[in-house]
C-alpha cells in the first residue's frame, strides 16, 4: 500500500493534486492498468473535482499505450462506472474521484469485468509497481495541457435511470415531498435525470456541480456538512416526507426524517435488510463489524442468514459474491446490491426508502424509532492520535475482560454494550463506534470513557 507511489491506498488511489497525483502519474497508471489486467475496453468517468477531466485524458492516453481503448463516460458518479462496466460488457472501468476528501485531492477507483473491485490483494499493488517503473523510465515533466470542459453523456444517464427503475419500480400513491442535497457534487445530475420518472416533489439544495465546493466538501456523515439541511427541515417539521444527502461521487447516501433528525447509516442498513427479507425469505445479508446488533436482530427474526465482513467496499463485494448475498450494508452508508453487480449505490437506497414510506404508510422516523430505542449507538466518533497501534493496545488493556475480536480493528463485547475501534485507511485518525442494548445513558457513558482513554496523550 503506497510502497512506490503515496497515492496508492488499500483499495483505491487517493492523493493531493498535483504533488501526489497529476496527469503524468495518471498516464502511467492507465498504461499499468491495461498491461496488468489485459483489458481491451475500459470505461473512464470522473466526478465534479476540477482536476478530473485532465486526469481522465491522461489516464486514457496511458490506457492506449498499454493496448486498451478508453471509453469516455464524462461527468458521472462512481456507481455509473460500475453500471457501465457491467451493463455494456467492458473489460474494466476507472472512476476518477476522491469521494469526500478536501478539494485539493483526487483519486481513482478501479474495477475489472463485471465491476469486480481491484484492491491491494487483487492487482492494485502490481499496478502501482508497474506505474512506478513507467515513471522512473520516463522522468520528463508532463506537457502542459488546457483543462478540458466537463462533459455529460445523455444516453448513459438514460440507460442508468432505466436500470434503477427496473430494480426499484416506484409508483407512489401520493407525491412525496423530499429535500435533496447534492452538496455541489455529481448526484444532482443523476436526480435531474431520474426525477422525470418519479411522482415526487423534489426540492433541491446545492445541485449545481462545483468542484470548488462553495458550501463545503459533501460528506454528510459529518455534522457540519449536513447542518444547513437539518436547520431547514427543523424550521418546518413535517413539511418534507424525508431528506436525503449524498457525498461527492454519490456512492453513499444519508437520510433525515420528517423532522430533520439525522438517521445514522446503521439504522438504514437495518431498514433495508428488513424490507428485502420481508419480500424474499431466507436470503443472506452481509454486514460490517462496527455496529451490528440491530442488523443481527432483524436478520435472525426474519429468517435470513447474516454474514460478517471486514469493512471496505472491496472486502464487502468479495464476501457478497462468495456467499451470494442479496444485500450488504455498512454503517458508513455504503449499501451493496446483488442485482447491481454486488456494487454500492447511492441511488438505489433513495428509491427504496421512498417506496417504503409510501407502502408502509409510516414516516421515516416511525420506521426507525424502534431500532434506535432498542440499540442506541454513538455514531462514528473520530479522534486524531499519534499512534493507532499503541492506542488500540491501551484500550484493549482497559477492557480485556470482554469478548475480543480483531476482524476489523478492535471490537470488544460485553453483555449489554460493545464497541469497535479502528484506524482509518485514508486519514490519520482512529474511529470509535459504541452501541448498547436499550440503554442510551450507558452508551453515552461508555463513549465518554473510551474517548478519555483514546485521547489521552
Amino acid at each position: 500500500m503506497g510502497a512506490y507511489l503515496p497515492c496508492f491506498k488499500a483499495y483505491d488511489v487517493r492523493g493531493k493534486v498535483p504533488s501526489e497525483l497529476n496527469p503524468k502519474i495518471a498516464r502511467a497508471i492507465g498504461r499499468a492498468y491495461a498491461e496488468e489486467t489485459g483489458a481491451k475496453k475500459v470505461c473512464v468517468g470522473y466526478d465534479i473535482r476540477l482536476s478530473g477531466p485532465a486526469l481522465s485524458i491522461a489516464l486514457t492516453e496511458g490506457l492506449k499505450e498499454g493496448g486498451a481503448e478508453g471509453i469516455d463516460l464524462g461527468l458521472v458518479g462512481t456507481e455509473m462506472v460500475y453500471f457501465a462496466t457491467a451493463h455494456y460488457g467492458y473489460d474494466g472501468g476507472v472512476m476518477i474521484t476522491a469521494s469526500h476528501n478536501p478539494p485539493e485531492y483526487n483519486g481513482m477507483k478501479m474495477v475489472r469485468r463485471e465491476s469486480r473491485p481491484i484492491s491491494s490483494d487483487s492487482g492494485l499493488d502490481a499496478i502501482e509497481k508497474r506505474a512506478f517503473d513507467f515513471l522512473s523510465a520516463c522522468p520528463d515533466p508532463a506537457e502542459e495541457r488546457a483543462s478540458p470542459e466537463f462533459e455529460l453523456k445523455a444516453s448513459l444517464y438514460d440507460d442508468f435511470v432505466q436500470h434503477l427503475l427496473r430494480l426499484i419500480p416506484i409508483k407512489t400513491a401520493r407525491p412525496l415531498h423530499v429535500l435533496a442535497n447534492a452538496g455541489n457534487g455529481a448526484a444532482g445530475l443523476a436526480i435531474d435525470a431520474l426525477e422525470l420518472n418519479l411522482a415526487m416533489q423534489i426540492e433541491k439544495m446545492h445541485f449545481e456541480p462545483d468542484g470548488s465546493f462553495p458550501n463545503g466538501v459533501p460528506n454528510p456523515i459529518l455534522a457540519e456538512s449536513r447542518a444547513e439541511m437539518e436547520r431547514n427541515m427543523q424550521a418546518s417539521p413535517g413539511k418534507y416526507d424525508f431528506g436525503v444527502a449524498w457525498d461527492g461521487d454519490y456512492d453513499r447516501c444519508f437520510f433525515l426524517d420528517e423532522n430533520g433528525r439525522f438517521i445514522e447509516g446503521y439504522y438504514i442498513v437495518g431498514l433495508l435488510a428488513q424490507a428485502i427479507l420481508s419480500q424474499t425469505k431466507g436470503q443472506t445479508i452481509v454486514y460490517d463489524p462496527r455496529l451490528y446488533w440491530n442488523t443481527l436482530d432483524i436478520v435472525n427474526r426474519l429468517g435470513g442468514k447474516a454474514v460478517v465482513c471486514k469493512s471496505g467496499h472491496a472486502f464487502i463485494k468479495e464476501k457478497m459474491r462468495s456467499v451470494d448475498a442479496i444485500y450488504g450494508g455498512e454503517m458508513s452508508a455504503h449499501h451493496y446490491f446483488r442485482d447491481h453487480w454486488y456494487c454500492d449505490s447511492g441511488m438505489i437506497p433513495f428509491l427504496m426508502i421512498a417506496r417504503l414510506i409510501d407502502t408502509e404508510g409510516r414516516s421515516l422516523g416511525q420506521l426507525v424509532d424502534e431500532m434506535i430505542r432498542a440499540y442506541p449507538c454513538s455514531g462514528e466518533v473520530n479522534s486524531e492520535v499519534d499512534d493507532v497501534a499503541s492506542t488500540l493496545q491501551r484500550v484493549e488493556r482497559e477492557y480485556s475482560t470482554g469478548i475480543i475480536d480483531r476482524l476489523d480493528g478492535l471490537s470488544i463485547e460485553f453483555e449489554d454494550w460493545r464497541f469497535n475501534l479502528r484506524g482509518s485507511n485514508t486519514e490519520p485518525v482512529i474511529r470509535l463506534n459504541v452501541e448498547t442494548r436499550g440503554n442510551e445513558n450507558l452508551m453515552r457513558e461508555k463513549t465518554h470513557d473510551l474517548l478519555a482513554i483514546i485521547r489521552a496523550q
